[in-house]
């Protein structure tokens, strides 16, 4: 249970910070860069002039400003860094508020729907002793010691039900660590990524003086603002499951408020099923936000997270399928036994079958005669 307390937001608020601490490490690159980006700026230059010069034509300027710009660029990076992270930040920060108020109002939702249960259950006499302690010593002062038998079917019973809330919160807990974890990886690849973009940024503008290389700064803003974009669709991804659960809350509310006899018995598998959704969606944000800016060389990137998260995604839902059925046939009795039954018959024929393929494979052996 130690996993389970694990403070999410500080383990973003970290990868923030460091982020913020390892975008200086930039300027390291920059007198490297500067040398390379000069010398490609006088092969680009000589170049365009001497063609220029062999055909008698007049010396287009404005194309020559490419690599000064560039070279701007690089002697200024951690402030370009900056304006670009200013440029993106609020996309960042409006779809966080979103996120926000969409979780607020699914948990006022929660708290509303948790009432109006609270109460359609004590309303009802034959299960008010189960969620209410008064209702309970009065069933129990009311009964006899020749009622002992009644009583014990009402332990039996408040301790399934409390089971069974148990065993709900547990697989609770279980997907959210699983959906929390899901976002953690995201977030930390995103700010590995954005790291190295950073650090090597210099060099990758320095590069595209040359010639033949032009297409490295683009491609270099492309992959950032590519990677910088996951975290914004992360927070959609979020919004829209906070959403679906929040329209689901909402039709239970007037559920309840309908038919105060009403008792929401699926709320529990229908939330594991958008929980286990969402560990598999959040996974495919590298290429959500690869159609919104198009990255050349993202591709393998997100084949191998989504098989990561496809094969994730399956061992969850088998994990917590396997579990509730187990669970569910042991508690339903009957049902559990003859599977028992059935399964063992299968398994003792199995072996029965396993022995005699067995023997006949060594007398099979033996009759036949080795070759000369």
């Amino acid at each position: 249970m130690v996993l389970l307390s694990i403070d999410f937001e500080s383990l973003h608020l970290i990868l923030r910070n460091l982020f913020s601490d390892m975008m200086v490490k930039c300027s390291d690159m920059v007198a490297i860069s500067k040398g390379i980006a000069g010398l490609g700026a006088l092969f680009y230059v000589a170049t365009r002039v001497w063609q220029s010069l062999s055909r008698a034509e007049p010396i287009d300027v404005y194309p020559l400003l490419r690599p000064f710009a560039l070279g701007l660029c690089i002697m200024c990076f951690p402030l370009f860094l900056g304006i670009m992270n200013g440029v993106l930040s609020p996309i960042v920060v409006g779809t966080n508020q979103m996120l926000q108020a969409e979780m607020l109002n699914m948990d006022e939702l929660q708290a509303q729907k948790n009432r109006l249960e609270y109460e359609s259950m004590k309303r009802n006499p034959e299960t008010a002793y189960l969620v209410d302690s008064e209702e309970w010593d009065k069933k129990m002062e009311a009964l006899g010691l020749l009622d002992v038998p009644e009583m014990a079917g009402m332990y039996i019973e408040r301790g399934f039900y409390d089971f069974k809330n148990w065993l709900a919160k547990v697989f609770r807990e279980f997907l959210e660590l699983l959906f929390n974890a899901a976002a953690l990886v995201i977030d930390t690849l995103r700010t590995f990524f954005l790291i190295v973009l950073c650090i090597l940024g210099p060099l990758a503008f320095a590069i595209s003086c040359w010639d033949g290389f032009q297409s490295t700064m683009t491609q270099w803003l492309s992959k950032y603002i590519s990677v910088y974009l996951w975290l914004p669709v992360a927070d959609l991804f979020s919004v829209i499951l906070a959403r679906i659960q929040s329209n689901i809350i909402a039709t239970e509310i007037v559920m309840l408020d309908n038919d105060p006899t009403y008792i929401p018995d699926g709320a529990t598998a229908v939330y594991v099923v958008f929980m286990i959704i969402g560990i598999i969606g959040y996974f495919t944000i590298p290429t959500v936000a690869n159609w919104i800016i198009a990255a050349g060389g993202m591709g393998n990137l997100g084949k191998n997270v989504n098989a990561a998260a496809v094969k994730g995604g399956a061992i969850a839902g088998g994990i917590a399928g396997a579990a509730a059925g187990n669970i569910a046939g042991r508690l339903k009795g009957g049902g559990g036994g003859g599977n028992y039954g059935s399964n063992s018959g299968n398994s003792s024929n199995k072996q029965s079958d396993g022995n005699s393929s067995g023997s006949s494979g060594p007398s099979g052996e033996k009759k036949e005669k080795p070759h000369q």
